[in-house]
């Protein structure tokens, strides 16, 4: 539904770039590749339990990607990532016990951002978030439903609800606008936003964002 916004080949300062699962949409060997190449000092964050299923979908060495595995914690490039469970529609694990779904809290420079991956709601997400100081929250808005065929994720109403709960200073609606049948309406977000009294920042198609100091 939306252009692509920049040949990814042109990315040419990235230091870290993470999958939350192995979702094409979230794991997109025709981005990934041209990054690596163009960022010779790349490092990628991954569930451990997908790792191979990475390194055949990106073509890579099985041990070039770092694997991670609630509640582990790791330090990469200056940015602290701290894994959390994602249900997508459920908690789903491997054969040793790891989450093949995350989300990533990632600290730094004296910020806290929680990029939930895909996700409906589950029990451990408000403990393990709320005492996080998140300020900002990447979450998907575009619901469920059985008959589109896929896995669901959070709605507008849930996504509004568990960035209020988690005291989120921001959120940032995401999964939306991209597959026709698999998509929801942001404008349906910003009312629920507004009713929780949540803030929020919706994003246009290649736009950024840039948070100087957090709100009082």
């Amino acid at each position: 539904m939306t252009e692509l916004v920049v040949d990814p080949a042109r990315l040419d300062f990235i230091d870290v770039v993470t999958s939350s699962h192995n979702h094409t949409d979230h794991l997109d060997a025709e981005t990934l590749m041209p990054l690596m190449k163009a960022n010779p000092n790349l490092k990628m964050l991954i569930p451990e339990a997908n790792r191979a299923f990475v390194a055949e979908r990106i073509q890579c060495d099985p041990a070039w990607p770092i694997g991670i595995n609630p509640p582990q914690v790791v330090d990469i490039q200056g940015f602290k990532f701290t894994a959390i469970p994602a249900a997508h529609e459920k908690i789903d694990k491997d054969e040793h016990g790891r989450c093949r779904y995350l989300g990533y809290v990632v600290q730094f420079g004296g910020f806290t951002i929680y990029h939930s991956g895909d996700t409906v709601l589950h029990d451990e997400m408000v403990p393990l978030l709320h005492h996080c100081e998140v300020d900002v929250a990447f979450l998907p808005i575009n619901g469920r439903d059985p008959k589109r065929g896929v896995a669901g994720n959070l709605n507008c109403k849930e996504a509004a609800e568990l960035g209020k709960a988690i005291g989120a200073q921001y959120v940032v609606p995401c999964h939306y606008d991209m597959f026709e049948f698999n998509t929801a309406d942001v404008l349906v977000f910003e009312k629920e936003a507004k009713k929780k009294k949540q803030a929020y920042k919706v994003l246009r198609n290649g736009e950024g964002v840039r948070f100087q100091e957090k709100p009082s």
